[in-house]
């Protein structure tokens, strides 16, 4: 049994329905994040404080050893006065660098300050490898010392003065010929060179890579803004069109009208301009609510969608056009609609019977409202002159006529489909179904 509600505005007419289902996706707002910094949640290069820290003490430790050594073997000796000057010289200049050192990557321009200690630190070792041979081996921190602040091609010049002095120094240690001896320096050399070049590569990559990414994050923000603000846009003008530019033209009909009346019938005259009255408190409310927050004035009353379609119905109805609602929800049982598909229902109506009144010719207007467990469906059927449905012209942009891209529009942005029917001489027929989320 169809438990049904008719609502009529005038003399009756057939409903002929064109029924869709399309299950389509819920569309959903994109999530926009802004005020952050791109850079927050992003690797960062590894800092070299702990490598720095490492070798300063791997550098104090190989000093205190060569220095113990030295002591042990050659207690008396003239150069230990010498010997232990320097060595305290040259902890205290490893122990306070004048300059914060320069991050992987950022080498290459070291200060006067900074080369002047360096060249200090290289003398004072050579002069110390020189007077006590066991020194040797605090030339490796210096490699990384060197290769930190200097350019490639002067800090491997350095690393090779370096690596011959450790040569010398412990070929003069031994007594005599060692290969092993010859061979390994060098060899360790090469080692610290290569890992330290290759890790300050990878460190000037992935500061380009983030460089690069929060540039292209920036780019999408910036991009994603413009989208933003060129669908609000739409949004707006899809508004203005369904309410102020509809109220607006029904004004300027009844005037017309009117107009026309004026002398030979002053009281239909007079009942054109009541209407257009009527029209315009109602336009006002429209721009009060649009202006507020968009949505329809016959939904902000708190009314549901179907007085919201009477109250459309009852605005729209006159001398040359008669509006009726039908209203089927299965006897009570169908959910309640989410506010958002209420007003796109009612703004589809709104274009529907605009495009109706200005273009048709027809007597009757019929709206049909289908409450479904998983959908709901309005079907917007009048006895116009009707039209081919292909032949619709797109609206150019900028210019008037959103009434059929800006109903899609609205059906689409919900999961839902638009579907017009129509043939010249038979009227034509409208019908948008939004898929609802099932209740459980």
């Amino acid at each position: 049994m169809d438990t049904s509600t008719d609502h009529t505005y005038g003399g009756g007419a057939g409903v002929r329905g064109v029924r869709g289902a399309d299950g389509g996706v819920r569309g959903r707002d994109a999530d926009r994040s802004g005020g952050t910094d791109p850079r927050a949640d992003l690797p960062h290069p590894p800092e070299p404080r702990l490598l720095g820290a490492v070798l300063h003490t791997a550098f104090f430790l190989l000093l205190g050893g060569a220095l113990a050594r030295f002591l042990l073997h050659h207690p008396g000796d003239v150069r230990t006065p010498w010997i232990v000057a320097l060595s305290v010289l040259l902890a205290l200049l490893d122990a306070v660098p004048p300059r914060k050192a320069a991050p992987p990557g950022e080498r290459g321009r070291p200060t006067g300050t900074g080369l002047g200690r360096l060249a200090v630190v290289v003398v004072v070792w050579m002069v110390l490898v020189l007077l006590a041979p066991s020194f040797a081996w605090c030339a490796v921190p210096l490699f990384y010392t060197g290769l930190r602040i200097l350019p490639t091609r002067a800090a491997l010049v350095l690393v090779v003065v370096l690596t011959v002095f450790v040569v010398a120094a412990q070929l003069r240690l031994a007594g005599g010929f060692d290969p092993n001896l010859l061979f390994a320096p060098p060899a360790v050399a090469a080692i610290a060179t290569a890992v330290f070049l290759q890790a300050e590569r990878q460190a000037t990559r992935q500061r380009a890579l983030i460089d690069d990414l929060v540039r292209t994050r920036r780019e999408l923000a910036a991009s994603e803004r413009r989208a933003g603000t060129l669908a609000e846009r739409q949004r707006l003008s899809m508004e203005i069109h369904d309410t102020l530019a509809q109220g607006l033209s029904s004004q300027q009909m009844l005037l017309q009208a009117a107009d026309r009346v004026w002398v030979s019938d002053p009281a239909k005259a007079r009942a054109h301009v009541r209407t257009a009255e009527s029209v315009t408190e109602h336009s006002l409310d429209e721009a009060r609510r649009f202006v507020r927050d968009l949505a329809p004035a016959d939904l902000a009353r708190g009314d549901g969608l179907e007085q919201a379609l009477c109250a459309l119905a009852a605005r729209e109805s006159g001398e040359r056009l008669t509006v009726r609602v039908h209203v089927d929800d299965g006897g009570g049982r169908a959910p309640r609609l989410p506010e958002r598909v209420r007003s796109a229902l009612l703004r589809i109506a709104q274009g529907a019977l605009a495009n109706v009144r200005e273009h048709s010719g027809a007597r009757t207007v019929t709206l049909t409202l289908t409450l479904l467990d998983d959908q709901v469906v309005l079907d917007v059927a009048d006895d116009g002159r009707g039209f081919a449905p292909e032949d619709l012209p797109v609206a150019p942009a900028g210019v008037r006529g959103h009434g059929v891209p800006a109903m899609r529009a609205r059906a689409r942005g919900l999961g839902g489909t638009l579907a017009i029917e129509s043939a010249p001489g038979e009227g034509a027929v409208l019908s948008a179904t939004i898929p609802l989320e099932p209740t459980r």
